[in-house]
């Protein structure tokens, strides 16, 4: 029998759908089953999931897993994003992972508590990214991304990005992002990791191709960038 907090996150979802929307997100994350997508706006999610996390039978709803509904685990994801504690923080991501299905929740849960604890922030993605499933590595990837191509840039984090081998389109397309985004950031640094082509072939021309797109490269460095394409 589902619980009360369950039943009444179910009703509030499917009270604020948008039929349109829910046709728009079908096609951005074609991966999983459409009847599982509500049709939910995400700042509607986000700000029910700062009321929900203040309700006493959270907890409830936090460890039901698997949810039913794509924007369940939107909710479940934006929950944690915003909880204070950094231990409790990443029990609950790694209890969540696992039973992360697409990109979007995955991209978007980002915990505010991560921006002070960086240094144990990065140990832990170490784990994420030797882990076999799929959101898990391109969650680690992602934080990468989020909190270390700044301040806290090492260049050894490059090598363990371009390391990872895979056949899932979902974490081939989170190298690429890496790479093009680290490319604005630490030229020098990641250049040659596209010169010497350290990554595969697929990869490697689509972070040339996401790198092309951004404005935040200067159009040298994109002339130069088209010349290192791999022709098939």
């Amino acid at each position: 029998m589902e619980s009360s907090i369950i039943k009444t996150i179910q009703e509030y979802l499917f009270s604020v759908r948008d039929v349109q929307y829910q046709q728009f997100q079908s096609k951005i994350i074609p991966n999983i089953n459409q009847e599982t997508i509500i049709g939910v706006r995400t700042p509607q999610l986000r700000d029910y999931a700062k009321k929900l996390a203040k309700d006493e039978n959270i907890e409830e709803f936090i460890t039901s897993l698997p949810h039913t509904y794509y924007e369940e685990n939107m909710l479940h994801a934006f929950i944690i994003e915003n909880l204070k504690d950094y231990d409790k923080t990443i029990k609950d991501i790694d209890t969540f992972l696992p039973y992360v299905d697409n990109w979007a929740t995955c991209d978007m849960m980002s915990p505010k508590i991560f921006k002070r604890h960086t240094s144990e922030l990065y140990q832990k993605i170490d784990e994420w990214l030797q882990s076999d499933q799929t959101y898990t590595i391109r969650f680690g990837i992602g934080m990468l991304m989020k909190y270390f191509l700044d301040d806290h840039f090492k260049p050894e984090i490059l090598e363990k990005v371009a390391a990872i081998r895979s056949e899932e389109y979902y974490i081939n397309m989170m190298i690429a992002w890496f790479f093009a985004t680290a490319l604005t950031k630490q030229e020098e640094a990641t250049l040659p990791y596209i010169t010497q082509h350290k990554l595969d072939t697929w990869t490697h021309n689509k972070a040339i191709q996401k790198a092309l797109e951004s404005y935040r490269i200067n159009n040298e460095l994109k002339e130069y960038l088209k010349s290192l394409k791999i022709k098939k």
